[in-house]
């Protein structure tokens, strides 16, 4: 009977070490971002904030593991794998630009593992179908970047619009979705130039879309490639309207295109001027709250939209975290499943970008609140509607 009792005893006191064991299980977010190659003026400020994250999440040991990708999609998808046989990641964020996320989708669909994307393109989500079921994606989609761009076209008598994007899924993507709202708000494309991220010259381009005597030019590239086609076009001596998309919305933009840039005309989350916001903006606080942080860690002026992606992605995950663990330990299936259901609960949740109401058929959840439009001026982002 002793021995019996005994044994009851250590088996319990076993059952209860690993139940404690698996409650203290480390939660594990991987992330693939472009830390070198075109997309890592995107990449180096999202690694910078999930450097400056919380060392526990819901009770939870936090581990972050960043790998680059080198802006490539079929790095993307190696770090993917890696990530979920060797690391065992509970979520993934990334990647920072459209082609590494849609990569990596063939990957984590399978593995039942969630993603949120830190790029902008539809693409990622949309349909959600298949294994864009496990994906989140937080740039607004792009008809709200239209319907401000576009609006301040009509406000300004803006009659026409040439187009130079990115020879990439995100910029066939972006310009694609532009066309619908420019047709709906009388505003005629003229033409669809297409540059791969790494020309070194994108003067062709630029010749054909001035030859049709536009009245602005809408810009669809991200980081700092971006600002060749700017550069480009002020030296043929077009004074006209350039517009942009916030995939622009970093310092190393800003220091690339230099003079050039002035004027130029974009739509972007509000954490790009959150000191600037209206009081009454609920974008505000929250935005602010980032900015010290970031800021504070690397400098005054520093302060990255991209880096803000990543930091909602974690502030949307850390919500969603208590759910899961109801449902299972990390590191387990349960709790994957019971995460990505979690996110799709997300509801009028205030980040530096948005405020997200997601469900199981909208996996970004924004709206125009997600979108305020700002000039270049004298090398400064300034707000100019909310």
């Amino acid at each position: 009977m002793k021995k019996a009792a005994l044994s009851f005893v250590a088996l319990t006191a076993i059952s209860l070490i690993a139940t404690s064991t698996a409650a203290r299980a480390d939660i594990t977010i991987g992330a693939t971002l472009s830390l070198t190659g075109p997309g890592s003026s995107l990449g180096i400020p999202e690694k910078q904030t999930l450097e400056i994250l919380p060392a526990t999440l819901a009770g939870q040991k936090l581990k972050v593991v960043i790998l680059d990708d080198r802006s490539d999609p079929t790095q993307a998808v190696v770090n993917a794998r890696k990530m979920i046989s060797e690391d065992k990641v509970d979520v993934m964020f990334g990647g920072s630009l459209t082609p590494t996320s849609l990569a990596i989708l063939d990957v984590v669909g399978p593995a039942e593992t969630p993603v949120i994307s830190l790029s902008g393109s539809g693409s990622i989500i949309i349909p959600q179908e298949g294994n864009k079921r496990w994906a989140f994606k937080l740039a607004p989609n792009e008809p709200f970047m239209a319907a401000r761009i576009f609006g301040h076209a009509v406000d300004n008598h803006i009659g026409t619009v040439a187009y130079i994007s990115h020879a990439t899924a995100f910029g066939e993507s972006f310009t694609e979705e532009m066309e619908k709202v420019a047709q709906l708000r009388k505003v005629k494309s003229l033409a669809w130039e297409r540059f791969n991220p790494t020309d070194t010259s994108v003067t062709p381009q630029v010749l054909k879309a001035l030859a049709t005597n536009p009245d602005s030019v809408l810009i669809g590239a991200s980081g700092t490639s971006a600002a060749a086609p700017v550069i480009e076009l002020r030296r043929r001596g077009f004074r006209k309207q350039i517009y942009l998309n916030q995939g622009v919305a970093n310092n190393d933009f800003l220091r690339v295109g230099g003079a050039d840039l002035e004027g130029a005309v974009f739509p972007v989350s509000p954490v790009l001027v959150a000191a600037q916001l209206s009081d009454a903006n609920p974008i505000k606080k929250v935005a602010l709250e980032y900015l010290r942080q970031f800021e504070g860690k690397y400098g005054a002026g520093t302060l990255s939209l991209f880096g803000a992606t990543a930091w909602d992605a974690y502030l949307i995950t850390a919500a969603a975290t208590p759910a899961a663990l109801k449902a299972g330990s990390p590191g387990t299936a349960a709790f994957r499943r019971a995460l990505k259901d979690a996110i799709e609960q997300t509801h009028n949740f205030v980040a530096t970008q948005a405020v997200f109401s997601m469900s199981p058929t909208d996996h970004n959840g924004t709206d125009q609140r997600g979108q305020v439009l700002v000039r270049i001026e004298n090398g400064h982002w300034k707000l100019i509607a909310e």
